[in-house]
This record gives C-alpha cells, structure tokens and sequence, in this order.
C-alpha cells in the first residue's frame, strides 16, 4: 500500500504573529530563568542519562560550572525525539525527521562515557558499567528515564510489533514506523476490530495512547467506510487521563466516535498467531503501582474476569517502571505510592530524600504526573539551581510546582494544548492566553507538528 506523510503546514509572518509565534520557537515551551555567574569547583558530577534530561543538564552545568569534571553516561550515538513518535505511526512525519546526533548536543568539555551503566553504590557514590569500569561522584544527576516491561504481558515482546497487527508507539522509532505499517494493512483490509490499551502503571506521554486511538479514528473516518470497523479501548482504571476535564472530554469523544469503552481491565496476555488477547478484570479497588504487583497479585474468584477478544490490529502499552539498575539500587522508593518501582525525589525540589548529593530529573522520578519533555523543561532549571546551590551548602532556592503539557492529538489537523501541575491547577499554568486548553484548535496541532520540535533541542542545548 503505498503512503505519504500529509504535507507540511506552511504559516506566513502573519498568521505566526496572530499565533504568537513570531518571537522564536524556544518560546513554546513556558521559559524557566537562566541564572547567571559560574561556580569555580573540582566537583566530580556524573549524569546518567543523555535522553532529553540528561543532556539538558549536561549542557547547562557545563556553563555553570568552572574547573568541575562533568561525566555524561549515555551509550546511544542517536538521540530520538520522542515526542514526534506518535506522528511518525500515524502517517504524519517520516522516521529520519526524529533522529539527530547526540554529537550535536554533548557539550564541550564534558566527558561522553559511551557506556551503558548496570549499577549504582549510593553509599560509596560509584557508578559501575557494562564494562567493568567504575565511575566516582561527588553529585550525580539521575536522567536515565524509564524501562519499558513488555515482559510482564505474557507472551509479548517488542519484536513483535509490527506482526500479527501489533502495534506499540513506545517500542522504538523503528517500533513507531511498524506501527503505522500495521495500522496500514488493518485499514487495508477494510473492516475489522483494532483495540487500544492502556497500562496500569505510570507511563511516559500519558497521552500517547490516546492519540493514537484519535488519529487512527480520523484515518478510518477518512476511508468512508468507519462503520465497517470496531474501534475498542480498554484501561486498567476508571480515568482514561489524570487531569480531569481532559479525562471527560475524552470519555465523551471516544462515545461520540463510536469507540467501545471497558473499564478496570488490563492487557494480561497475548497469542500473536491466533490475534487474540486477553484482558484480566483488575476491579475499581485495585490499583497498581509496580510490576511487582502486577505479577504477583491474586485475585477472589469473585473479582477476577478475563476477556479473550479477537483483533485485526492491537495497540500495546507496556507496564514501565524505573530502570532495573535503579531498581535495584539504594536510590529507589523504600515506601509511599512509588516504592520498588521509581526514583526517590522531593517532587519539588528534585533532590533524592535520603542522599542530599543526587538530583534526578524526567521520566525516572517519583511523582504523580511529569513524564513529559515538557516537564523535563521546567524541571532543568530547579535541579541546576539547587544542585548548585547544595555544592555551597546553601538552602535550596528553586520549586518544582509541577508543570506539564500534553498537546493533546484529538484528530489529523486538531488538537487541544493540555497544560497543569500537582493537584491538577491549571490557575497559574497557561502559556498561551490565546489558547484556550479546552478548546481543539489548528493552533495546537500547528504547534505539535511544526513548532514544538525546535523548542525541545533549545532544551536539549540548555537555551530555554
């Protein structure tokens, strides 16, 4: 079936004036102060992690610190923007436009171990790596991001994505691509059932799911023949997103447009050769946090249910958790609604509550919601500010209150741009005041195809 990305959308000085754009695109992205002046240290810092997080603190402690020896830990040579995943699967960018290399971002003066890291002694501040090599620290920033445990679904793996109608946006860019692929061949075919899953852990881009149910909508509805397709999605939970007027306007959508909701169910198992999957009832008082939890929990014989349902095509979402190192480190939650699974950080001042001299940042860390590039931007300059400010053995000046935004794909060629912080207040929040966050708008789907790409490598290089 041959395919082509939708063509680029052109804006001209005065529709980017009339959208506020004008002024650059590093202005996107709600701008958090660069403080100025350096610290002259021998500080020995170590950053695992070169994915958004770490290469944003990478770049902006290089200029902040003078004489310090400053060690980014982070194998990969390719840096992947994560954010244009779900545009790629959904027929909307092409992969390269993803891909830039980390070459460009690692700044200089700062040591590039292009080494994976398997451990971490808190206690004797050592990092070691995959080969056999040691690093010592004197603060370590933790930007590792997450794991993805598509193990804990028996008898998946990322392999599979792009056989047997599976498709996942999180697997990989590659991943992505092969989802767009199978989501090619289900239309293909002309009718069907595609179901959509959530997981029933905390996940990065909380949103992913649901945009890739909403823009694979408007693909079946631009066929002219959406009734010849069932659209399911089933979530672990009642909500089906944490903010929740979104999750209302979803719910309402998703009945506007025929999808068939089922609640308080998770994605359990699957028989790739039979195109089957099945669903455990998990129950309205069932919540779980870790993988743990999902492995070992038993249920009543009177609150477990399993569903086997057919498909054409599946879009998986995989449990995640903190990196097993991690994991397995004296750096994860011991207790509380994280314990076992995530990074154990002040959720406002970033830095861990047992070990003052490690700071983590992004999608590894504890906290309610932020596991977004977007929180990632306002998270780099209260970890920087308040690392530096530990060195000196100052108290810590910066807050965290929270932020993060989703633009929230609602279809091709429309968008809602979603923006809040802990406890859900969007008061305080708004970028763009001439945007309303509750409305679907070209705007916002302008923005996340065309301009917010721009705004996160200003982040990446320490500019915004």
């Amino acid at each position: 079936m041959s395919r082509s990305p939708l063509a680029p959308v052109r804006l001209d000085r005065r529709q980017l004036l009339k959208l506020g754009l004008g002024a650059g695109a590093a202005g996107l992205l709600p701008l958090g102060s660069l403080q100025a002046g350096t610290l002259s240290t021998n500080a020995r810092i170590v950053i695992l992690g070169g994915g958004a997080a770490g290469m944003a603190m990478a770049n902006r402690l290089s200029r902040r610190l003078a004489g310090a020896s400053i060690s980014l830990v982070e194998p990969r040579e390719i840096h992947h923007y994560q954010p244009g995943w779900t545009l790629v699967a959904s027929g909307v960018w092409l992969p390269d436009k993803t891909m830039r290399p980390n070459a460009n971002f690692v700044p200089a003066g700062v040591t590039w171990v292009r080494q994976p890291a398997l451990g971490i002694d808190a206690e004797q501040r050592r990092v070691s790596l995959a080969d056999a090599s040691v690093l010592e620290y004197d603060y370590l920033v933790v930007a590792t991001g997450l794991q993805l445990n598509y193990h804990l679904i028996d008898g998946m793996s990322p392999d599979l994505v792009g056989t047997h109608g599976i498709g996942s946006v999180y697997a990989s860019l590659e991943g992505a691509t092969r989802t767009r692929d199978a989501i090619d061949a289900w239309i293909a075919k002309g009718s069907g059932k595609g179901i959509f899953t959530a997981a029933p852990t905390p996940v990065k881009c909380a949103g992913a799911p649901l945009k890739m149910t909403f823009t694979t909508l408007s693909r079946l509805e631009d066929t002219g023949h959406r009734d010849d397709f069932e659209v399911d999605f089933l979530a672990p939970g009642s909500a089906l997103f944490s903010q929740p007027w979104v999750n209302d306007f979803v719910k309402q959508r998703f009945d506007d447009q025929g999808v068939n909701r089922r609640h308080h169910y998770r994605l359990s198992a699957i028989d790739p050769g039979a195109r089957q999957a099945e669903f455990t009832f998990v129950g309205p008082d069932s919540e779980f946090t870790s993988h743990h939890e999902l492995r070992e929990a038993e249920f009543s014989q009177e609150g477990e249910r399993r569903v086997i349902a057919d498909y054409d095509f599946i879009h998986v979402v995989p449990p995640m958790s903190a990196p097993d190192f991690i994991r397995e480190s004296d750096l994860i939650a011991r207790e509380g609604p994280f314990r076992g699974e995530w990074l154990d950080v002040d959720i406002h001042t970033m830095q861990h509550n047992r070990y003052p001299e490690v700071f983590g940042i992004g999608d590894v860390i504890g906290a309610p919601i932020n596991k977004t590039a977007a929180s990632v931007k306002a998270q780099a300059p209260v970890v920087e500010a308040n690392l530096l400010a530990q060195m000196q053995d100052q108290p810590l000046p910066a807050r965290h209150n929270g932020y993060t935004s989703c633009p929230m794909i609602t279809g091709i060629g429309k968008a809602m741009l979603v923006e809040f912080g802990y406890d859900n207040n969007l008061d305080f929040l708004p970028s763009f005041p001439f945007i309303d966050p509750r409305d679907e708008s070209w705007a916002a789907w302008v923005m996340k195809d065309r301009m917010l790409q721009p705004a996160y490598y200003a982040v990446l290089e320490g500019q915004a």
